[in-house]
């Protein structure tokens, strides 16, 4: 009885051995709902918000100014992959934030199997470099996992982002390892070493606040799609780390840029706008 009693035992101990190796969790989003306003309705002849729409949400007149560029090929190898190296200044603040951003389509709602989906390509809960947010538009929803870095902006002025040959410097240079390796070892790096810039785009920011929660109001003037104009894009936009939050309070700001005419029955796509565009 010996042989077959060691041969249960082994068995035995590899099923309770695997149990207590447990797969690391799903990472833990944040949401941020993004809805279009219709440029139209909501801005001036000056292209600035209405004093109406400001006053709606509280809103001073004063904005922030954010610069921002994304850089890639020519044949946006980087986009494809679903990711997006983007160079950010802020006004008032120094340095240049990049970004390193993979996105996840969230289908049907689910957004659970996106998280599952990010998980088994190495996006969970024990790597806390990296951010999970649900952007959560009109009627689609997306995944986005981001690593942020800054670089410094000594020796630039005002609202001036790098020119291509230091953009990609410093995108190479903060390169995390997860978008480098992507498909293959130093893919990220390769690929922003040809890149060139998508942009910049100057958008402007109000702040204000709406049913408790903090909003904001975005105008990013876009290329239009024949290359000779400017497409004005309004969204409005809040966070919050509660799914039924983001839920209900999405159904009620619908309801009220309907009520007040100010609402575009479409999906927030600034960056593939860049992307197409520029």
């Amino acid at each position: 009885m010996h042989g077959p009693r060691s041969l249960f035992a082994i068995i035995v101990s590899a099923v309770l051995g695997t149990s207590l190796v447990q797969a690391a969790s799903n990472m833990v989003p944040d949401y941020e709902v993004k809805l279009l306003m219709n440029a139209t309705a909501v801005l001036g002849t000056d292209n600035k918000l209405t004093a109406t729409v400001l006053s709606t949400f509280g809103m001073p007149t004063t904005v922030t100014k954010m610069n921002v560029q994304f850089l890639d090929k020519s044949n946006k190898e980087i986009y494809n992959a679903g990711w997006s190296p983007r160079i950010r200044k802020t006004e008032d603040e120094d340095d240049f934030e990049l970004t390193y951003k993979k996105r996840y389509t969230v289908t049907s709602g689910n957004i659970d199997a996106a998280l599952t989906t990010a998980n088994t390509e190495g996006f969970d809960s024990t790597d806390t470099n990296y951010d999970a947010q649900i952007e959560w538009g009109y009627q689609k929803q997306t995944l986005s996992i981001s690593r942020k870095k800054s670089a410094s902006g000594s020796g630039y002025s005002g609202m001036d982002l790098p020119g291509q040959s230091k953009s990609r410097t410093f995108l190479i240079d903060n390169a995390p390892g997860k978008f480098d390796d992507w498909l293959s070892n130093g893919w990220g790096t390769t690929a922003l070493a040809s890149a060139r810039i998508f942009g910049p785009v100057l958008a402007k920011r109000s702040i204000g606040t709406w049913s408790s929660l903090q909003i904001y109001i975005e105008v990013w003037p876009i290329k239009d799609s024949a290359g000779t104009g400017i497409e004005y894009i309004v969204e409005a936009s809040f966070k919050t780390t509660s799914r039924t939050t983001a839920a209900t309070k999405q159904a009620d700001l619908i309801a009220l840029l309907t009520n007040k005419g100010w609402f575009l029955a479409q999906d927030s796509l600034k960056t593939q706008l860049i992307m197409d565009r520029y």
